[in-house]
């Protein structure tokens, strides 16, 4: 069974922006060239700027990554053997000897159908005559053949067996007193006795310590339609496994409490408590069998195992994050409200971008970095500190920006106003588009806040946003729930931002960033940094705003 316990999951925020994927890819890189199995992840739809730098340097997207907590198919299961529904139960009996193990049905698709196990086994050995007769009258020839191991010397068109057996192989060939009609008789090597049981209507005879069928008591069998079968074991055998011969459909449990391989172990864990099975079938998207869970895995199952690069607090982590084993953080934000039961190692500094922190883990492991992950460092870089014109820009990321650039053989310049032209024009998209292009959640002072940021080349991109930006905006606010919502629209060229805000806290914009009445959008010079400029003057404005009101 294939085990994803040893990957450590690497994963950037909610509403990636390109520094946080190209962070993960990175990180991810890094840790694989240290023997170390990492994976990385994206927490939600890309943004047209990530997509194109990713295309452009020929990286494929990092996994879509919706829940920290553990699946079945990342945990240990037991693998799965499969029989057909039209399989014998004595086949099955076999298997079920070797393997000690539930076996699982399938049909000729390969779909689950059943189970069998020993105790569906032992109901057989078990179970009363009737119950016997009913399904070996449902059960094909090639099942008895096989039952017994035995030869087939004739099948007719229609095997007319109702169930019921007679054993009159140490009988007289005298047959008078037996009624077999429709019936398998069990008989010697007397070829008068074989005759008579097919002229009193057999539906099959099984001949035990014979080696061949003479010519006419086979030519009789073929007028009477009569199957003929040799058995290769005495009459006590044969008649025991003969209630082996049907096939495990007309046994097998079909109400069946089974699990998909992408549901979460916690949950899996609460439906085995309403039941007392001792193991439970799991299946993949297309119902077919993927192996078996009980108890035992569930109870040793492992978290996943994750590092968080850019951010380090739980509304902008992945769901399910406090269920999960954080290994690292790997931030330059401020610090959030994560915690860990354990030590962990946390990094957290003081500079422009996490994919600064992370090329500077390169040469501090020893580690060359690749030209294509350098080209996707540097765009990271220059995304998140606007070309190094963002005040949070220190002269650690000036000189890894020149490292980078030596690697990857791009000119900063020409490259940073390539990326901005392509991807940040504002025609034809749609507002909720625009305001989740780049948009992270904030909680202050008890209030549910979401902040996003949208780059573009020049001012004269807004000119392509209606009247009703505003109003989209004021949708978006009730759909989710915010008591404001704010769009900050950063111009590289112009080098400020435009502040556009909604919700019932609108007011503590204007409070935050002061502006003409005659001004309908204020040009704000210089005010290019969410996390710097932006959320500590907000934050204030905000908890005066909550103050005022108590």
């Amino acid at each position: 069974m294939k085990n994803e316990k040893d990957y450590i999951y690497i994963h950037g925020h909610r509403n990636p922006d390109t520094d946080s994927i190209v962070s993960a890819i990175a990180y991810a890189h890094l840790k694989n060239e240290q023997g170390i199995p990492a994976i990385a992840c994206r927490l939600g739809k890309l943004s047209e700027e990530t997509e194109y730098i990713l295309d452009k340097f020929g990286f494929e997207a990092p996994i879509l990554l919706k829940d920290a907590r553990a699946t079945l198919d990342e945990i240990e299961l037991d693998e799965a053997t499969e029989i057909h529904l039209d399989t014998s139960i004595k086949d099955a009996m076999d298997i079920l000897q070797e393997k000690r193990q539930t076996l699982a049905v399938v049909d000729d698709r390969h779909n689950l159908v059943g189970v069998v196990t020993s105790s569906n086994l032992a109901h057989i050995a078990m179970g009363d005559t009737a119950h016997s007769i009913e399904l070996l009258k449902r059960t094909p020839v090639e099942n008895i053949v096989n039952a017994i191991d035995g030869t087939l010397v004739y099948k007719p068109k229609e095997f007319r067996f109702n169930g019921k057996t007679s054993i009159v192989a140490l009988a007289s060939s005298k047959l008078e007193n037996y009624n077999l009609k429709d019936r398998l008789v069990i008989l010697g090597n007397d070829s008068e006795a074989q005759l008579e049981a097919i002229n009193k209507g057999a539906a099959c005879i099984v001949a035990v310590w014979t080696e061949e069928i003479s010519d006419e008591v086979l030519q009789h069998a073929i007028e009477f339609g009569c199957a003929i079968i040799l058995s290769s074991h005495g009459s006590m055998n044969t008649s025991r496994y003969l209630i082996f011969s049907p096939s495990v459909r007309e046994i097998m449990t079909t109400n069946l409490l089974y699990f998909n391989k992408n549901e979460f172990v916690d949950d899996v864990e609460s439906q085995m408590l309403k039941t007392r099975f001792r193991s439970y079938p799991v299946v993949d998207d297309d119902n077919r069998i993927f192996g078996f869970v009980a108890r035992y895995h569930i109870l040793n199952s492992p978290s996943k195992r994750l590092i968080l690069v850019d951010h380090n607090e739980y509304s902008q982590s992945v769901e399910g994050v406090e269920e999960a084993e954080i290994l690292e953080v790997i931030d330059h934000h401020r610090i959030g409200d994560l915690n860990t039961v354990k030590p962990i190692y946390f990094r957290n500094e003081i500079i422009g971008s996490t994919a600064s922190i992370i090329t500077k883990m390169y040469h501090e492991n020893g580690v060359n970095i690749p030209r294509n992950i350098a080209s996707i460092l540097l765009a990271a870089l220059i995304s998140d500190t606007l070309n190094l014109k963002s005040p949070t820009t220190t002269k650690q990321d000036f000189r890894i920006a020149h490292q980078l650039e030596a690697i990857s053989g791009l000119d900063r310049y020409s490259f940073s106003q390539e990326m901005y032209e392509v991807t940040s024009s504002l025609r034809n998209k749609p507002y909720e588009d625009i305001i989740n292009q780049d948009i992270k959640t904030f909680h202050i002072s008890g209030k549910e806040v979401m902040v996003s940021q949208v780059v573009i080349y020049h001012f004269t991109e807004l000119d392509a946003i209606h009247e009703t930006f505003e109003e989209s905006m004021e949708e978006y606010v009730n759909k989710h729930g915010l008591d404001l919502l704010v769009v900050v629209f950063t111009s590289i060229e112009d080098n400020g931002s435009i502040i556009v805000s909604a919700g019932s806290l609108k007011s503590s914009v204007l409070d935050a960033f002061p502006q003409s009445e005659s001004d309908d959008r204020s040009f704000l010079p210089d005010v290019v940094s969410r996390k710097n400029q932006i959320i500590p003057r907000l934050s204030t404005a905000i908890a005066r705003s909550v103050q005022k009101k108590m």
